[in-house]
């Protein structure tokens, strides 16, 4: 058993690693700036990926369907401001990549005051946990960011004020709602942890269905800009996860 002190230690030799690779990573991301911001930027292009596959699939349903071109500047308003940016999103993409190192770390740390039954599914849930991120992350990048660039960065309240927006905001908002739709997607793991608390149940789940679904497109229009398109793509796999955690619940019984 180790005292106090040696948990502290080790503790500490975990931060130091996390540090260390987390450092190495986002130097290495530093290096490549011009492979990095040209995928960062490729969601405020007009012909991005999933305006065209949603087009492709437009027409295989026999609708001649083409979103409109538009054009929207980013800009740097200060002398550091790109450098700066530079810095911080490799920091940001740095901390991102390194979240499996990090999730491998505090099991290990934590794993040897677990019981056997609860080691048994604490694997599943870190990996649960991780894949879930992962899955909301990639929604933002293709789906929710895009949309909320072209409605966001086109609205015009006057055809005199042209929308300049800063790379600043243009990186703020980016990470900001790739950790909202992160977090968001971790539902299901909330759910089995307040079942195994048992302050959750499948019963009374399925009891408030219809209120869950009014919830999940209240949060959706809460994250999202104000578009019925928008709002319909993150509400319903919001509502797919309510009912995944449904699943998720009674089997944790």
């Amino acid at each position: 058993m180790l005292t106090f002190g040696g948990h502290l230690e080790v503790l500490r030799k975990m931060l130091f690693r996390i540090i260390v690779v987390m450092a190495v990573i986002s130097v290495t991301i530093f290096c490549f700036k011009d492979v990095i911001f040209e995928m960062l930027l490729a969601p405020s292009n007009w012909d991005f990926v999933t305006y065209r596959w949603a087009e492709h699939m437009m027409n295989v349903c026999g609708i001649d369907f083409h979103f409109n071109q538009y054009e929207v500047k980013l800009i740097a308003t200060g002398l550091s401001s790109q450098f700066m940016t530079h810095i911080t999103t490799s920091i940001y993409l740095g901390l991102l990549l390194c979240s499996p190192y990090i999730l491998f770390e505090l099991f290990k740390f934590i794993s040897p005051a677990l019981y056997d039954n609860e080691k048994k599914y604490s694997y599943y849930v870190v990996v649960s946990i991780y894949i879930l991120f992962v899955v909301g992350v990639l929604m933002n990048y293709f789906i929710v960011f895009p949309i909320a660039f072209r409605f966001l960065g086109t609205y015009q309240v006057n055809d005199s004020v042209i929308s300049n927006i800063t790379i600043d905001s243009y990186i703020s908002s980016f990470t900001s709602l790739t950790l909202v739709m992160g977090l968001v997607f971790q539902l299901p793991t909330i759910s089995f942890f307040l079942a195994k608390m048992h302050v959750l149940s499948s019963s009374f789940m399925k009891t408030y269905r219809k209120h869950a679904l009014i919830i999940c497109m209240i949060v959706s229009a809460i994250i999202t800009p104000p578009d019925i398109m928008t709002l319909i793509l993150v509400s319903v796999p919001l509502y797919f996860l309510y009912e995944v955690s449904i699943w998720v619940v009674t089997m944790t019984k």
